[in-house]
């Protein structure tokens, strides 16, 4: 499935925050996830929306501390897609 560049960009930026002995997993479960998204709203492209969707779906709830931080400092908004400060 294709990607929004845009999107595809900081989803590897995102990727080199995460250590790198578990980016392989990160990055295979994440980019599913987000791919199982667009598809079952028949989308024809994965959004930030559905990155940002994916991320919280697949990383623990102890990382999300960071993670955000890591989304913020990339200039992503996650709070718009509903997701809590």
């Amino acid at each position: 499935m294709n990607w929004d560049k845009t999107t595809e960009e900081k989803f590897r930026k995102i990727l080199q925050k995460v250590p790198i002995f578990l980016r392989p997993m990160v990055e295979g479960q994440v980019s599913k996830k987000a791919e199982g998204l667009a598809k079952k709203e028949n989308h024809p492209e994965v959004t930030e929306r559905h990155m940002v969707d994916a991320f919280f779906q697949e990383t623990p709830f102890g990382f999300h501390g960071p993670m955000k931080n890591d989304m913020k400092e990339l200039g992503i908004e996650y709070t718009q897609y509903g997701h809590p400060e």
